[in-house]
């Protein structure tokens, strides 16, 4: 077995870095069409075992065409996600020591290096003491997704407003969300079976949230609000601008995805908390065959805690982080996050965050400096948010306009050497472009506004030739895929 995943595992290296060499060469998107897969492999498993050189050459034929590259320098949709070095090895050891890491005693290094190197990342995102897992009151876990970690949230904040206002019924909670936020704030009410309220915010605003409109909503019985922060914090120039100040003094739990804009790979969603006992509370259930004695200390002492109101539990005890979370198992998801912060440093996570941002401002101010292009909304961070907006077509009203937008998008999404995507901000139809892919220079952002540009001047010439306000018939101009 041995000499032949040695043999394996030296190809597969190699194929990982030609592949991450040869990222600009290929496609953005996949080009493929839906069925292709199944066309192409058998109807059902082999009944003998097949050599490994064909399943990883079948990999090379049939995996590789179908993937969309989120790491590709022309890659500007939805979010960035990482694939580095640190990662990709992180998750090779983690996977050759498969363990379900439920509890203390199932690997100490799991919980233990978890428990770290959230205190890690929580200190140079500039978070509150209070929300470290040293602090032995609050402290951090990794979660899959954002979604699990607001459902998790949830559940905690839920159970700790009925635990302090026993009168309420639990039909008439409610979770506020804006109109902007996430689907995963929709989704968390789904699941629990709350009423979710969603409030209005403006483009006057830059779409944030504003004391006042939170104020008359408060009328009601909230008890958890959604709202949004990110990895852009190890930057201290940033923090006070995007709210930590307000989140270290207000917030009972933070979360942001790590595997997103935080040089991590899927899936490393951190979600720290100011008290763990309301996490605990609300999903400790511990049947007799995940007893261990390390568990059942902590929980004693936590219980004796509580009892004569201690404001600390015992140093030493051991956290089991079933109890933070929806599942039981969990992955090691924490050996990627020690192996990268090592690798590349607080410095290192720094100027990947600010070269982002730098790129976008590039973009940004060929968008505002463009007859073609207007912004909808602030350039935020390493996002540009726009649509086609000419002065030659001043004339066209809101609708008009996002049908114009509509077909550029649907141009641009036509092409194969970019992907970016598209959004609804109150009723205007605009574009989204995301920097994050860490191959991405500032001549792959030129060559992006390029093309927009290309794009957008057929859609208009279109306009200007079929007699003005008819214009909506632009959305049959063809499109060519590149």
């Amino acid at each position: 077995m041995y000499p032949r995943f040695r043999k394996a595992g030296y190809q597969a290296i190699d194929r990982i870095c030609d592949y991450h060499y040869s990222l600009r060469d290929r496609p953005v998107s996949s080009q493929v069409e839906p069925g292709y897969l199944r066309k192409a492999l058998p109807s059902s498993a082999p009944t003998e075992g097949q050599d490994f050189q064909l399943i990883a050459d079948d990999y090379q034929k049939y995996i590789i065409p179908g993937l969309t590259h989120w790491q590709h320098p022309s890659f500007f949709a939805y979010f960035p996600t990482s694939s580095t070095f640190e990662g990709i090895l992180a998750e090779l050891y983690a996977s050759s020591t498969s363990n379900p890491g439920f509890n203390w005693s199932a690997s100490p290094a799991c919980t233990e290096l978890e428990a770290v190197v959230m205190d890690w990342t929580a200190q140079i995102l500039g978070l509150n003491k209070a929300f470290l897992n040293i602090s032995e009151v609050g402290g951090g876990v990794i979660q899959t997704s954002a979604s699990d970690s607001v459902l998790v949230a949830t559940v905690a904040a839920r159970s700790r407003y009925i635990r302090e206002h026993p009168h309420v019924a639990m039909e008439d909670l409610v979770l506020y969300i804006t109109t902007q936020t996430h689907s995963l704030g929709k989704k968390a009410g789904l699941v629990l079976g709350l009423k979710v309220r969603t409030l209005e915010v403006t483009a006057q605003d830059n779409f944030a949230l504003r004391g006042d409109t939170l104020k008359v909503a408060l009328e009601a019985l909230p008890f958890p609000l959604a709202a949004w922060a990110g990895v852009a914090f190890v930057c201290p120039e940033y923090r006070e601008a995007y709210q930590l100040p307000a989140i270290n003094n207000y917030a009972d739990s933070f979360c942001t995805n790590f595997h997103k804009w935080g040089l991590i790979h899927v899936d490393g969603s951190c979600l720290w908390v100011r008290h763990r006992r309301h996490l605990t509370d609300a999903l400790d259930v511990t049947p007799e065959f995940l007893r261990s004695k390390h568990g059942d200390a902590s929980t004693l002492l936590f219980l004796l805690s509580r009892l004569y109101q201690y404001s600390r539990m015992c140093i030493g005890t051991a956290i089991d982080y079933r109890n933070w979370q929806l599942g039981v198992g969990r992955r090691f998801r924490s050996l990627k996050f020690w192996f990268a912060l090592r690798a590349r440093g607080v410095n290192g996570f720094q100027r990947y965050i600010t070269d982002c941002i730098r790129l976008n401002a590039r973009f940004a101010q060929r968008i505002y400096e463009s007859d073609l292009f207007s912004v909808v909304t602030k350039p935020s961070l390493a996002m540009t948010v726009f649509r086609i907006a000419p002065k030659s077509l001043a004339y066209l009203e809101t609708s008009e306009l996002n049908a114009l937008n509509r077909a550029f998008h649907a141009r641009l999404a036509a092409r194969s050497d970019i992907a970016i995507t598209q959004t609804d901000s109150n009723g205007v139809f605009c574009v989204r472009m995301v920097i994050g892919a860490e191959q991405t220079v500032e001549s792959d952002i030129e060559q992006a506004f390029t093309l927009m540009k290309d794009e957008a001047m057929v859609l208009v010439k279109n306009w200007d030739g079929i007699g003005g306000r008819r214009g909506r018939k632009t959305g049959v101009v063809p499109s060519h895929s590149h």
